[in-house]
């Protein structure tokens, strides 16, 4: 049994310490299991615990339901992944509130290259329905995963779409992994663990209830480089989820409707308010992300012709050589570098033509 994921898996379970909280004390602690060890004295003086959290981890005994979920896990052959860990989503590491552990059943790379969230309605209209169908099989991007919902209507439409379309597709589950919501959603999901998967927060035994449903949507919005909103109503939480992602500062995309079309008040108040990119067709998200051009415009020069990168330099580009896409927040984590020196030699590479920036803080080898 492995016992540090069964200290990962209490540190979600400890009342008063949330996903904030967790993250400071693993910034003091190397393992979770150090900080059910930790004496209560030390616990107090780290930043935000104080004496009512130390005591909530002190006191904390409720380790059986989490063997239980441990048992579940390798019985089910799920990932469970920590946030310190490589194959967790490095986009959601941008997100202050983001889940400290994450249960997936799937074969998707959570960290690839390109992923784009749809959200819409749960009662779609005959032009949703056309608009998300015609949006995913345009987009001709066969290493994009398209996440959704898995709710009905326009989620639905877009995980199944996905798969006829060869596009990997996640589902984002606002309950555990042992049950599927909607029901009539079984035989979706079980395609989609075989050409994507299934991600959640939630440990099984958790139902859909109504509060978990906020928790899911800022998965939506965080894992993604784009947001599309695809028909929704002025209160629709789709509109909520648009609203994460803008505060999380992804790229926001919305297909606009009928003036008198109350399936499409949400959208169009979105482009409205301009928190969303007006969009009609697949077209319009590739040239604005970039990701239909084959080459920079930047006239590239061969490294090996550059003899004078400095130390910073090239520590930055032995990163590149690791994958093509970075974006800023990785580096960051990744490097020792102060936020404010990466910038600088970010900038510098650009200069000179050895990295393009694109939307969304990403940056692009061009070798």
């Amino acid at each position: 049994m492995d016992n540090e994921l069964l200290y990962k898996i209490a540190l979600t379970k400890i009342p008063n310490i949330g996903n904030v909280h967790a993250k400071s004390l693993m910034q003091v602690f190397k393992e979770p299991s150090q900080i059910f060890k930790a004496s209560k004295f030390h616990l107090e003086k780290i930043e935000g615990i104080g004496s009512v959290r130390a005591n909530s981890i002190k006191t904390f005994k409720d380790f059986d339901v989490c063997k239980k979920e441990l048992e579940f896990i390798q019985k089910h052959a799920i990932d469970a992944l920590f946030f310190t860990e490589e194959k967790y989503p490095k986009r959601l590491l941008n997100c202050y509130d983001s889940p400290i552990l994450l249960y997936f059943k799937g074969s998707s790379n959570l960290n690839a290259s390109k992923i784009i969230s749809i959200v819409g309605t749960r009662s779609n209209s005959e032009y949703g329905k056309q608009i998300c169908e015609k949006f995913i099989a345009d987009l001709k991007l066969k290493d994009a995963i398209i996440v959704s919902g898995l709710a009905y209507g326009i989620d639905t439409i877009a995980h199944r779409t996905a798969l006829n379309s060869n596009n990997e597709t996640i589902g984002i589950l606002a309950h555990g992994l042992d049950r599927i919501y909607p029901s009539a959603n079984k035989p979706l999901a079980k395609e989609m663990i075989l050409n994507g998967g299934l991600l959640t927060e939630f440990m099984s035994g958790t139902n859909p209830d109504k509060q978990n449903f906020p928790n899911r949507n800022r998965i939506t919005a965080g894992i993604c480089d784009v947001l599309v909103v695809i028909e929704t109503s002025k209160k629709g939480g789709s509109l909520i989820t648009a609203e994460l992602a803008n505060d999380y500062n992804k790229d926001v995309f919305a297909f606009p409707g009928k003036v008198t079309d109350l399936k499409s008040e949400g959208c169009n108040k979105l482009i409205q308010l301009n928190k969303a990119h007006l969009i009609t067709h697949a077209n319009d998200l590739l040239e604005m992300m970039q990701w239909n051009e084959v080459q920079s415009n930047v006239k590239k020069r061969s490294p090996q012709l550059f003899n004078d990168f400095n130390e910073s330099e090239l520590e930055i580009l032995e990163f590149f050589k690791q994958k093509t896409d970075w974006q800023i927040d990785e580096l960051c984590m990744q490097s020792k570098m102060s936020n404010s020196k990466i910038a600088g030699v970010l900038l510098s590479l650009e200069m000179n033509g050895i990295i393009n920036s694109l939307p969304g803080k990403i940056y692009r080898y061009l070798y």
